[in-house]
């Protein structure tokens, strides 16, 4: 007997994880071999985009955000974007836009990075306008350059 697939809600999180001297670190997609901060979206409509950017940083990368090393910010971006065909089918069927919100995440350069297999492969340390330059995702790359009037 199949399952029937869980259908995705078209609100997600892009978190930039950086540390202070402006260093992103990147992920490498499984799926595509593409690179991109973390992303994801939420497991139930009223979870609230904070405890799905806490949530998601700890899927993909093992950091956990309530560490006294980490400063977690909502930035109050908001992205809205057509989602990839390709994709559509993990939404419900007339869905056809996605609406993202921009957190950035401030991190020491030693914090232990632990991947999630099934989602990424590697990772890496850029300095943030190469981060910029390497990301897939146009509004992962305007994120990053945003990076200066955000951090401290």
């Amino acid at each position: 007997m199949s399952q029937t697939p869980v259908l995705k809600i078209p609100e997600s999180v892009l978190v930039v994880i950086h540390t202070r001297d402006w260093q992103v670190l990147l992920l490498k997609r499984a799926d595509m071999q593409t690179w991109q901060s973390v992303t994801g979206s939420k497991d139930f409509l009223h979870e609230s985009w904070l405890e799905t950017a806490k949530r998601e940083v700890l899927e993909e990368t093992g950091i956990d955000t309530h560490s006294p090393e980490c400063r977690l910010e909502d930035w109050g971006i908001e992205n809205r974007y057509e989602i990839y065909p390709a994709y559509r089918h993990r939404y419900p069927p007339q869905v056809s836009h996605n609406l993202e919100r921009v957190f950035g995440l401030e991190v020491s350069r030693d914090m232990q990075v632990v991947l999630s297999p099934n989602e990424h492969t590697d990772f890496m340390w850029l300095p943030y306008l190469q981060a910029a330059d390497q990301v897939f995702s146009p509004s992962n790359a305007e994120a990053i350059l945003n990076l200066k009037h955000f951090s401290r």
